[in-house]
């Protein structure tokens, strides 16, 4: 793989990160990630208008990019085809989300005559509760891998379920520090996990 002769200086540089990073270089990875975190979080938030929701997504993106690194060709900058990746990532969730939201229209048939209107019931059956419980369990032991500032936020707020402002209250640190830790700390649990399903294949 040979840079691109037409990169600019900066997408030069992201290119020799690019194939730093795929030689297993992490500081590659952390520095690729600090250059465009905020302008894919700032994108992402223009598209789902959702604080949490871009902050969630911002983290996919880098997932899916960094798990995908090797298809990544340097026919154009490696940020053109990080935002095509965010794109896409968000164009996936909202129509995710848009399936979720069930319209009156569908209330009814073809012929326009009403339906019953039936709800999924939340109750799992036994099998699906055990497997959940595994599931947990298998994410509770990842976590405990985590340095303890990182293990404490994602427990209160995956676990415990508390908002960033109860969080940070509960902590004594300010609001933009506990979303800024929160964001790294799935950030390094997301590589975990990719690490961990991984070496189950």
């Amino acid at each position: 793989m040979e840079v691109n002769v037409n990169f600019t200086e900066n997408a030069k540089n992201d290119f020799h990160l690019v194939v730093r990073a795929r030689e297993g270089d992490q500081r590659a990875y952390a520095d690729l990630m600090h250059r465009y975190k905020d302008s894919i979080y700032y994108m992402v938030l223009k598209m789902v208008n959702n604080k949490e929701d871009a902050m969630d997504l911002t983290v996919e993106t880098f997932a899916k990019a960094f798990e995908k690194l090797d298809k990544y060709q340097p026919d154009f900058a490696f940020s053109t085809w990080l935002f095509r990746v965010a794109t896409n990532n968000c164009i996936d969730f909202i129509r995710k989300k848009k399936l979720n939201t069930l319209s009156i229209h569908q209330m009814t048939d073809d012929e326009g005559d009403e339906k019953p209107f039936q709800i999924k019931a939340d109750v799992l059956n036994p099998e699906e509760t055990s497997i959940k419980k595994q599931q947990t369990e298998e994410l509770k032991l990842l976590i405990e891998s985590l340095p303890a500032r990182y293990r404490n936020l994602i427990t209160l707020r995956y676990f415990d379920e508390l908002s960033y402002e109860e969080i940070a209250e509960q902590l004594d640190l300010p609001l933009g520090t506990v979303k800024a830790q929160l964001f790294r700390a799935r950030y390094l649990l997301s590589n975990i996990m990719n690490h961990f399903s991984r070496d189950d294949i």
